[in-house]
């Protein structure tokens, strides 16, 4: 049991070591993950539409 509580005291030392970001930092981060992620899907949405529509197109003929 020792064991872990030298664990956590250990764990809670690196944290303070740990460089955090800011508000501003975390809040346009996360706008960029969403932005980028919007974006991926729109472009595989628009890939799949149009792959779907030339194989139908392929197969009808």
């Amino acid at each position: 049991m020792n064991r872990f509580f030298n664990y956590l005291a250990d764990t809670r030392g690196e944290l303070k070591h740990v460089s955090w970001p800011t508000q501003r930092q975390t809040t346009i981060y996360t706008l960029l993950v969403i932005i980028l992620s919007v974006i991926t899907a729109a472009y595989l949405g628009v890939l799949d539409f149009l792959f779907t529509k030339g194989l139908d197109f392929l197969i009808t003929q």
